[in-house]
């Protein structure tokens, strides 16, 4: 956590992160360089920018590819949590490597002495009406604007800001740039190199990102669903079937996820949205006698929803109740740093 708008403080974790990130981006670029050079020679300076502009190109699609994965891939598995701790640093690295794809391209026009022709692509009206031949370069650029924005906004000043609704929903702009990508690649790429592995590239990911999302929802909606009883309450189920530290994630009839953790014998209800980044609570763990959310650390206490002091973040919570020895959340929220966990011993 931190206090006004710090960077969440580093630590072993996420050096290791970043640092394994790093040398997982480099050595694709370089040996992706290294084996075309070496399977196809460039005969001059523009071929090699182009092998270049292809190398960043590729890289910074299947990081989007990869960042798009992590999401219903931690859901479907906690092993994965890790990787969405810090997928801020993955996104902010991704627009660094499609901006420097960006970059070679007008690089290989500026050594052509040709830069004028982006712009008459750019602004040939006409071809926009056309399948093949659509300046696939503006689909590229419209990516390229979007990482810039979600890049930009990544800082917790802009979450406070907007406020974590808005900033979340900034954000799904990630889903538009991919959509983006991947028609740049379809009309760029795959026009002009009639190699049978882009369009299998292109594919595979495509099925990947879908692919995972549908299972992660599927599987949500099958495990989350519970029917409210006569009285509106939710069954949630019995004590032990909440495991220790850890939450069980239901849905109200409204479509609001609650987390309801237990801690020894104390049960409690929050929303399952972190007053952060609006990040799963339901995900995480309680330590130290808060509940820790999985993406950035922030705590909050279980019996009211309030962060420990020096901090004033605030949590919806919710009445729970054991009814025949059944553990039941009342949907209906009550205002935020309400107490409302009870011990299941008494």
């Amino acid at each position: 956590m931190s206090v006004g708008f710090r960077a969440v403080q580093w630590n072993r974790d996420k050096l290791i992160y970043d640092a394994i990130l790093l040398a997982v981006v480099a050595a694709f670029i370089v040996s992706f360089i290294a084996i075309e050079a070496h399977l196809h020679p460039p005969k001059d300076g523009p071929a090699w920018i182009d092998l270049r502009i292809r190398a960043f190109g590729l890289c910074a699609f299947l990081m989007l590819t990869a960042i798009l994965s992590i999401g219903p891939l931690a859901r479907l598995s906690p092993r994965f949590l890790p990787l969405l701790y810090n997928r801020r640093h993955f996104g902010v690295l991704t627009f660094v490597i499609a901006a420097l794809h960006a970059s070679f391209m007008v690089e290989w026009y500026a050594v052509q002495n040709t830069l004028p022709n982006i712009v008459t692509e750019l602004t040939t009206w006409t071809d926009y009406g056309r399948f093949i031949g659509f300046p696939f370069k503006a689909l590229g650029l419209g990516a390229l604007l979007i990482l810039l924005l979600l890049a930009s906004t990544s800082h917790d000043y802009w979450l406070q800001f907007l406020s974590p609704p808005v900033w979340k929903a900034l954000h799904m702009l990630v889903y538009g740039a991919y959509g983006l990508a991947v028609m740049h690649v379809a009309l760029g790429a795959m026009q002009s190199n009639r190699h049978p592995a882009i369009p299998v590239l292109l594919a595979a990911s495509l099925c990947l990102v879908a692919g995972l999302h549908l299972v992660a929802g599927w599987r949500e909606r099958g495990c989350h669903r519970r029917r409210a009883g006569a009285d509106g309450w939710i069954a949630v189920g019995p004590p032990d079937s909440i495991p220790d530290k850890c939450a069980r994630i239901v849905n109200a009839p409204g479509g609001e996820r609650i987390a309801v953790f237990r801690d020894g014998d104390r049960v409690g209800a929050v929303t399952n949205l972190c007053a952060h980044q609006n990040g799963p609570l339901g995900e995480g763990r309680i330590i130290d006698g808060c509940i820790t959310c999985p993406w950035h650390g922030y705590q909050y206490r279980l019996d009211d929803g309030c962060a420990p002091p020096p901090f004033t973040e605030r949590l919806a919570t919710y009445r729970v109740r054991i009814a025949r020895g059944i553990v039941e959340v009342d949907p209906r929220a009550l205002a935020p740093g309400t107490p409302a966990a009870i011990s299941i011993s008494s």
